[in-house]
């Protein structure tokens, strides 16, 4: 069953803060792109004009960013009972896509102008001037989201500072090309811009292979579920743990586990253990949004699934068979309460009674029901108690 955890973050908050620190980067990459473009058009630089076009690159997925938190932080509902994290999973999926097919362009038009040899002039100090403060604003806008990432949780939001983090290595490269080109060395402008396109298509394809294992339902690393298995079998009551499945949907984490307890726990204290499972994990992995949890009176791990074997008769038909075997045993007639205990393919009985005639014992009574349904193959442990019983 799911179990509840602490109360969930703040999405509505959590999108806000996506946004403003979206938003001043969307500001910045504006100005950046502006700069480098018409600085590189003007002293002939193709590196400056490439690395312009990767900001402005930077600015259309801003504006996507924008829309996927805004929508990707909304609560679950009926129709999407996990929530909509998977939209941002879905945005980085987008966002490495264009940063490929940027990265394509601008190494295909700088590798044509290399081949061509086509003669590039010193850019002069103002253009380097404008890379420098380029460089400067982008690995300050990457810092400042990572920040914010980092404290919402957002591998979008993430992603995206690695963006602007790509456009200030990419500006560095340009910068190198520049001062080249200045020393009269023209031909490296070009092969920076390659580089920039080289540097962006990495970053892209990082992205896509990311979101891509995140849409296939990619387990969390393996010392992370060592990690969660260990806390769980830590609870006390906690047997062992098996069948521990991890998730990612977007910036949160999914979890369900099978919680092995003793076997004749009732049914309220192994959902309490359960609870408090849960509650240890959430508390060691802030990320876990949803956890699922399955109670074991026994490892069934190397078993295949019950739900494809033979199933045991429920208490309904027990009842029917039990009566029609022992209908003339007083034990039987003189009950108050039965419990039934489904273990290693059999059930175990334990009937209560009021009292038994003087001359039979508790023992005695046992073994008059045994005798009296040695037919039933179902029939494990058999007890007789006297008193109310567990119900």
């Amino acid at each position: 069953m799911n179990a509840p955890g602490h109360l969930p973050p703040d999405r509505g908050a959590q999108a806000r803060e996506a946004h403003r620190v979206t938003l001043i980067g969307a500001v910045i990459d504006l100005a950046v792109g502006l700069l480098k473009i018409v600085a590189g058009w003007l002293v002939g630089s193709a590196a400056l004009i490439a690395d312009g076009i990767h900001s402005f690159s930077d600015l259309v997925t801003d504006g996507f960013v924008m829309a996927a938190t805004h929508f990707g932080r909304q609560a679950p509902d009926s129709d999407h009972p996990y929530g909509h994290g998977r939209i941002e999973t879905l945005a980085t999926l987008w966002l490495g896509s264009v940063l490929i097919f940027v990265a394509g362009g601008i190494a295909w038009a700088s590798l044509t102008r290399l081949l061509a040899g086509e003669p590039i002039p010193a850019p002069g100090l103002w253009a380097i001037g404008v890379a420098v403060a380029s460089l400067a604003a982008k690995e300050w806008i990457f810092r400042y989201t990572m920040i914010v990432a980092k404290r919402i949780r957002s591998r979008l939001l993430e992603a995206n500072a690695w963006h602007s983090r790509s456009d200030a290595l990419s500006t560095g490269v340009v910068l190198v090309g520049l001062v080249a080109a200045q020393l009269g060395a023209g031909w490296v402008d070009a092969v920076a811009a390659i580089i920039v396109g080289i540097m962006v298509g990495q970053v892209g394809w990082r992205l896509l292979w990311e979101s891509g294992r995140e849409l296939i339902d990619t387990a969390l690393p393996e010392n992370d579920q060592v990690q969660m298995k260990a806390i769980a079998e830590a609870v006390p009551g906690v047997d062992s743990v098996h069948d521990l499945r991890t998730r990612s949907v977007g910036s949160h984490v999914v979890l369900d586990l099978h919680i092995v307890v003793p076997p004749r726990l009732t049914v309220s204290e192994a959902h309490e253990i359960g609870n408090t499972v849960s509650r240890q994990l959430r508390n060691a992995y802030p990320e876990l949004a949803d956890v699922t949890f399955h109670i074991d009176p026994e490892d069934d791990s190397d078993q295949i699934e019950h739900s494809l074997r033979p199933g045991l008769p429920l208490r309904q038909d027990v009842e029917s068979m039990l009566d029609e075997a022992w209908q003339d045993c007083p034990a039987w007639q003189d009950r108050v309460a039965l419990d039934l205990h489904y273990l290693a393919e059999q059930i175990d009985v334990s009937v209560y009674v009021s009292e038994l005639p003087p001359q039979q014992s508790l023992e005695e009574a046992a073994q008059e029901l045994r005798q009296a349904s040695h037919e039933l193959t179902w029939l494990g442990r058999l007890r007789v108690w006297q008193g109310p019983g567990k119900g």
